[in-house]
């Protein structure tokens, strides 16, 4: 990492810090147009999501975890809006609230990219060991549908985060802005640093948001059926 990439990581802390380089595969292309709040968030159009409300899935359940070699686990929550209308009411007004909270350094970077959309995720790292552990922060690759996504820029969410380093249960925890063309909803391989995951995605994840989904929809049915059963038929 470059003593530029260490010293920009160190500010963007300092600016945005207290309470969790750029470049993509392939060229832009044509001067995309200006990105918007719902190109951020992920939404695609409101008519199209499930309502919010009725998701009984935990943060754990939508995330990719990997133990790297040294004592740190990373972990990797994506915060598209079609997926954390899954999460239970808390945790989903929690993930909305922590984006609002770093809207102004999101907006930033929408700005400066003035990509159609993105992927932004909540990316934690672990000290499971005693000890200092190290940590690389942009050496975070999500490879879908036959391109690698790196992080266009990362928006540190705790105190410290631009350190790069952790303590045994420590944790250090930033959003990570990719170019939305990622594919949630196709397979998806992880790799930090040396390690790899590339089954956790389309062989547990999907699968259980697919039934999630099904579950939400069945669920926000019958809770929209109620009051209308409820209301008695003039005569």
């Amino acid at each position: 990492m470059t003593r530029e990439t260490v010293r920009r990581l160190g500010a963007l802390a300092l600016t945005i810090g207290a309470s969790a380089c750029a470049g993509t595969a392939g060229a832009p292309g044509a001067a995309p147009a200006p990105a918007t709040r719902g190109a951020l968030a992920g939404d695609t159009s409101t008519a199209t999501l499930l309502p919010p409300g009725f998701g009984t899935l935990r943060q754990q359940d939508l995330a990719v975890r990997v133990s790297l070699v040294g004592g740190t686990t990373v972990q990797l929550l994506p915060l598209d809006e079609s997926f954390i209308r899954l999460l239970a009411p808390d945790s989903y007004r929690a993930m909305r609230d922590l984006q609002a909270s770093r809207r102004v350094a999101l907006d930033s970077i929408a700005q400066r990219y003035r990509y159609p959309r993105y992927s932004v995720w909540y990316v934690s790292f672990f000290g499971r060991e005693q000890g200092e552990a190290r940590f690389s922060p942009f050496e975070v690759i999500l490879t879908n549908a036959g391109r690698e996504f790196r992080p266009l820029d990362v928006v540190p969410v705790t105190r410290g985060f631009g350190e790069q380093r952790l303590q045994q249960r420590d944790v250090q925890s930033a959003l990570y802005v990719f170019d939305g063309s990622l594919d949630l909803n196709q397979p998806l391989e992880l790799t930090v640093e040396t390690t790899r995951d590339g089954t956790t995605w389309s062989g547990q994840i999907l699968p259980r948001v697919e039934r999630e989904r099904a579950l939400v929809r069945s669920r926000a049915g019958r809770s929209s059926a109620a009051p209308a059963a409820a209301t008695p038929r003039p005569r």
